[in-house]
């Protein structure tokens, strides 16, 4: 079966894009502390905070690979435009010009794979591209794939399946990592070993700097493609 690797990048939305009556529903908690600097330092962090928010947040690059041909694609926003292009031949870069396009774009894609593979995508970049393609009208060609938790078809999740879905819970020995960590610990190179985080996302898009975002996430599906691998190789339950 044909199987997709993808990861996504989000940035927050401007804090103008919303009313008064939203942001205060946003910040009520901050506006609740007394001591000033305590406030202002909540209201930062919750600010921080909307990129991993669909409500709050957008979609600003999907980087995808087909698993075993690593052919793919990476859609990113880019505000002047851009010209495609081919990283080695296998993977096109694609500038999008909104992130509707963008999220578009992406489920034509996505509707020729039969399963997905990701890291976390159950608990962070599925939910958030379904919310996001609902805000902005665009259609979702796949609405299966949080299905049932407890398999790996149509959705193999590598954090639930390197955590036997939570089963240790926070502090246990199947404890969750994040992807920087099991890459080291399976000596595979991290996606973070060029000084690029997900936190410097926002900072990157003031910047104009959406191609080496574009490069980061894709960075980010090598590594879960080599993941996912040593994954099947090594741990998953014979069929």
């Amino acid at each position: 079966m044909a199987k997709l690797v993808f990861d996504i990048e989000t940035s927050a939305l401007p804090l103008d894009q919303f009313d008064p009556v939203q942001q205060e529903y946003l910040f009520r908690e901050a506006e609740n502390l007394p001591n000033p600097a305590a406030r202002e330092a909540r209201r930062s962090e919750i600010q921080r905070q909307f990129s991993l928010w669909p409500l709050t947040g957008q979609v600003v690059c999907i980087a995808m690979l087909n698993v075993d041909s690593c052919r793919g694609k990476v859609l990113f926003l880019a505000d002047d435009g851009g010209d495609e292009d081919h990283a080695g031949g296998a993977v096109e870069f694609v500038p999008c010009a909104d992130e509707a396009d963008l999220l578009a774009e992406f489920w034509d894609v996505a509707e020729h794979y039969d399963s997905i593979v990701t890291f976390n995508g159950r608990g962070f970049d599925v939910p958030f591209i379904y919310l996001r393609s609902a805000v902005l009208k665009v259609e979702v060609s796949r609405k299966d794939w949080l299905g049932y938790r407890y398999q790996i078809e149509p959705h193999c999740d590598l954090l639930e399946q390197l955590t036997f879905y939570n089963i240790s819970g926070r502090d246990g020995a199947a404890r969750r990592f994040n992807l920087d960590f099991y890459c080291k610990a399976f000596g595979i190179e991290s996606p973070k070993s060029q000084g690029v985080t997900g936190m410097d996302i926002g900072r990157m898009m003031a910047e104009g700097k959406s191609r080496e975002i574009a490069e980061y996430c894709l960075r980010d599906v090598h590594a879960t493609v080599a993941l996912y691998r040593i994954w099947q190789e090594r741990l998953e339950a014979v069929k």
